[in-house]
């Protein structure tokens, strides 16, 4: 440190003996800087810790009450503490060739974009997830009367993608019938013409409609994030969603700027990424990611959701490359920035950001430091599962007599067999129509009229009522088929389509059981969270009590339609539906109008080794992947140290104070670094490691970027 400052500036001097004032020219308190660095990593480290609760303790230890103020305060002088921090961190960048464009974007995450020269080809080059999340919501403060606040501070991290840059998307997406400039994607239809509407995933599991969203969104400036993160989980780009739910346009930013920095063979899980793809598609933006062979999947989680269709098209199981990618690291990230919602809710907008940069700024330390680590879990578990699934497969294929080539058969017969499934013609569809309503003309013929006269003759004038309706929209169908003489109940005819009435009836019951079937796993899940509250937790009991009263009558109006068919279905038990897996067999149970259980690919035993197989297939791949990983990892690392070694010996001579606290700084870093060699030679050291050893020499990472800016 110099000597004191000879410029008689209060700042001046409270900074040189470690304090910063709470004013710029009069303060009349100081924090300091032990302080403030202490309430940094607290905050960073558990974002429920607040100014507020900083404060309060604070005056208990200095045996001062406890006014309101004290914030503003705390949190003017802490403002001053991260923009020193900052402009540190600049000139270290600076004297590192690091404040070039995108250069966090191309270095976080060493393992996925530290590429070598002479490594094996992966089927994809970048693996990303994303998402939104609307938990890190700011309310509009004139709801409450007040006027705004002015704060003309911008974001210092370049994580954000701006709003303008987020809006050239915005009329992307042209919905059929728009009376407002929303552009409310998730109102599409993505299923083909011909095909079920039951195979929109997006309609299935949604939960709020569109006047719901916009009446609730409204009372927010900012209504939450949509972020993406790389297969390690570090954060990679964000963008504020404004005043509305996952529109359109935040996905399709992301994903402009994750093309023109990654370049070609990328893939991006987004749990509903089955009905983006048409979008993304439709937009601006889909030739270049044809081009670039950009691939959208479904997270692993969120894919369980969706039908099996679905699940045989987006899943990260049977798309090949994925290896063991859960497509979910945003989850993981949200779980964890969803504890700032509390301290970020009424501040100003440039308060909010420069929170959630802090926290996306540890937590993207925090990965690194648990980067090998995950690497070594990941080697361990896909090794595991190479053994165990391997000799699991020998049994069964012996057993059955099956080869590889069968299963992977069988998996495009199921597909196959899904993508030929289609609604009835529109004349089968009247027929099924015709069908209900001649049995609604028979019963009231018979039943309402003998019943009226039996209890009174005032209801026969309604029962007759009844009737005429019947017998007018009897005629009016029969006019649309052209039927010349009306069907004969028990005619042939009649009993056609008196099977697929009662095939609705079944695929009714049905929905309603899977419906009731998933909302109680979901709440399952919820009741298990640590954030859960106790009487939300009092609530799900509750909630979860009449759910299973409600799935046992919904299993028995199943089982009764079930047994109506014919042939008839087999029947479910409690024991069946307590199974998660159950959950990916409820649409080859809903759209079989044929028996398939006479087909190979559907018998249960079949359908166990063809998942096997499949996990085992992706298990091999992500030991390759692994394999690549390690290495970039280790190179990464020796070029960092050799780097920074030589730039701190040149700043000790140019610049002493930088080089000196850029030194100190790298302590940590260069501790975490001899963590991961010694994980790095035990994971090069298992039985089963097949990588090549030692370090390589990075690709020529500026000609690569060139090409793609």
């Amino acid at each position: 440190m110099s000597a004191e400052p000879l410029l008689d500036d209060s700042s001046s001097t409270l900074i040189y003996h470690g304090y910063i004032g709470c004013a710029p020219l009069y303060p009349t308190a100081a924090i300091s800087l032990r302080t403030l660095a202490a309430y940094r990593q607290i905050h960073r480290s558990c974002p429920r810790f607040s100014i507020q609760a900083q404060v309060k303790s604070l005056c208990f230890l200095h045996d001062t009450p406890y006014r309101p103020y004290l914030n503003a305060q705390f949190s003017a002088a802490y403002d001053v503490y991260l923009e020193i921090l900052h402009r540190v961190k600049q000139r270290h960048r600076a004297a590192l060739d690091q404040d070039t464009l995108n250069w966090r974007m191309l270095n976080s995450c060493p393992a996925c974009f530290y590429k070598l020269e002479d490594e094996p080809a992966l089927e994809f080059d970048w693996l990303v997830s994303i998402d939104g999340n609307n938990s890190l919501k700011r309310w509009n403060s004139t709801i409450y009367g007040s006027k705004p606040r002015i704060d003309s501070r911008k974001a210092r991290s370049d994580y954000w993608i701006d709003t303008c840059d987020v809006d050239r998307f915005k009329d992307e997406v042209k919905t059929r019938e728009r009376d407002t400039n929303d552009d409310n994607w998730e109102d599409e239809t993505i299923a083909a013409e011909g095909t079920t509407p039951a195979f929109s995933c997006v309609n299935r599991w949604r939960n709020a409609g569109p006047e719901t969203r916009k009446k609730m969104f409204s009372v927010f400036d900012e209504s939450g994030i949509f972020i993406a993160a790389c297969r390690h989980r570090f954060v990679v780009l964000a963008c504020d969603m404004i005043q509305s739910g996952e529109l359109a346009k935040y996905p399709l930013a992301i994903i402009d700027k994750l093309l023109a920095v990654y370049g070609k063979n990328g893939g991006c899980a987004y749990d509903i990424g089955c009905a983006f793809s048409k979008t993304l598609t439709n937009s601006s933006l889909g030739m270049r990611a044809g081009e670039l062979d950009f691939r959208l999947m479904v997270g692993a989680f969120h894919g369980h959701a969706h039908n099996r269709k679905c699940q045989l098209d987006w899943h990260p199981m049977y798309i090949p490359g994925t290896g063991h990618t859960e497509g979910e690291g945003c989850e993981h990230i949200f779980s964890s920035s969803n504890e700032l919602a509390r301290s970020t809710r009424h501040a100003s907008p440039f308060h909010r950001r420069q929170t959630i940069e802090e926290h996306f700024s540890f937590w993207d330390t925090d990965k690194y430091a648990t980067l090998s680590n995950f690497i070594w879990n990941h080697y361990r578990e896909a090794l595991n599962s190479i053994q165990t699934l391997t000799a699991e497969l020998a049994v069964i294929k012996a057993e059955l007599s099956l080869t590889d080539d069968d299963l992977v058969q069988f998996l495009k017969d199921e597909r196959d067999y899904l993508d030929g499934l289609k609604l009835p013609p529109v004349r089968d569809q009247l027929c099924i129509r015709y069908v209900e309503v001649l049995d609604e003309l028979t019963q009231r013929r018979l039943e309402e009229i003998n019943n009226a006269l039996a209890q009174a003759r005032i209801r026969v004038d309604s029962s007759y009522a009844k009737l005429q309706h019947a017998e007018g929209l009897v005629a009016h169908i029969e006019t649309q088929l052209a039927v010349d003489q009306r069907w004969e109940i028990g005619g042939p005819e009649y009993r056609r389509f008196k099977e697929e009435a009662s095939l609705g009836k079944y695929r009714t019951a049905l929905d309603e059981l899977e419906r009731l079937v998933v909302m109680r796993l979901f709440e399952l899940s919820k009741l298990s969270l640590s954030g859960t509250g106790y009487k939300l937790r009092q609530q799900l009991g509750k909630a979860l009590q009449r759910r299973s009263d409600a799935i046992r009558n919904a299993i028995n109006r199943y089982n009764t339609q079930a047994a109506a068919l014919n042939p008839p279905r087999s029947k479910i038990s409690w024991k069946d539906i307590a199974d998660y897996g159950f959950v990916a067999e409820f649409d080859l149970l809903r759209y079989s109008r044929n028996d398939i259980r006479s087909s190979a690919w559907s018998k249960p035993g079949h359908r166990e080794a063809t998942t096997k197989f499949f996990k085992l297939c992706r298990a091999r791949e992500e030991i390759t992947r692994l394999n690549v990983e390690v290495r970039r990892l280790r190179t990464a690392i020796h070029d960092e140290e050799r780097h920074m070694l030589t730039v701190i010996q040149k700043l000790q001579v140019s610049d002493p104070h930088l080089g000196c606290e850029l030194q100190r700084q790298h302590r940590s870093r260069a501790a975490i670094n001899a963590m991961h060699c010694y994980r790095l030679n035990r994971i090069e050291s298992l039985t089963g490691f097949s990588g090549v050893r030692g370090v390589g020499v990075r690709a020529d990472r500026a000609a690569v970027h060139g090409m793609f800016e």
